[in-house]
């Protein structure tokens, strides 16, 4: 049986090793490409970059965080490319004011030598209190972030900043559709999971319990379990 295209998009500062679990535990389910998201400073360049690069003619879609803002932006560039659509630990809304002056104060911070820092501020944020302690799953992150670097991730950082509001988007997304977060995604929240399945016809919203931000390294068997229900539902 022909396994369906599947494109993964990573979140701000991480690479593949956020999907490494779903490459893992899904191969045999999906044919699966990881997308690179940090040559662009906008969130239309980013969409275009993966939408050339993509190996497939039309494909399942994934993201999280930033690879959900990528994800909402394919869907406004190329709706019919884009067979299922997850957005796992994202928001559909723009940045409100203190959000985007805090990335304007994490670029400076990046450009002026201390880029190393930016992991340490951002990691309680990512992670549910209780995984902190982890080094492991810690030295995951901190590797991650270092294969980005600084100048990719100020590519990144200006590229959210410029990303359309996509709430007005929700409502024409027909394909079928996967909304997941952590309860205790303190980068965006459980709320605004719930807007975006809200808008969305028929769209699943799943909760992964004792979770933070980062669900697919954190809990990768319920986020696993949930992929393999959407791809194959």
């Amino acid at each position: 049986m022909e396994r369906p295209p599947l494109v993964l998009v990573p979140g701000l500062l991480c690479d593949a090793q956020l999907w490494r679990h779903q490459v893992e535990n899904l191969s045999d389910t999906a044919d699966i490409w990881i997308a690179d998201h940090t040559r662009s400073d906008t969130m239309a360049g980013v969409a275009r970059d993966v939408l050339a690069d993509a190996p497939f003619a039309s494909f399942a879609l994934a993201g999280l965080s930033m690879g959900g803002f990528v994800a909402l932006e394919i869907m406004r560039q190329a709706p019919r490319r884009v067979t299922r659509l997850a957005l796992l630990d994202t928001t559909a809304t723009a940045d409100l004011r203190e959000q985007t002056l805090q990335r304007m104060e994490f670029i400076a911070l990046a450009e002026s030598g201390e880029f190393h820092w930016i992991t340490e501020i951002l990691l309680p944020l990512y992670l549910h209190p209780s995984r902190l302690a982890e080094p492991a799953l810690a030295g995951v992150i901190r590797a991650m972030a270092e294969n980005i670097g600084k100048d990719a991730f100020v590519r990144q950082e200006k590229a959210i900043v410029s990303r359309a509001d996509s709430l007005g988007l929700l409502p024409a997304i027909d394909c079928p559709t996967l909304v997941l977060c952590g309860r205790q995604d303190e980068r965006t929240p459980l709320a605004r999971h719930e807007e975006i399945a809200a808008a969305i016809a028929g769209a699943r919203l799943e909760v992964i319990e004792d979770c933070g931000h980062l669900s697919t390294l954190e809990r990768p068997a319920e986020v696993n379990a949930a992929l393999r229900r959407w791809l194959t539902a």
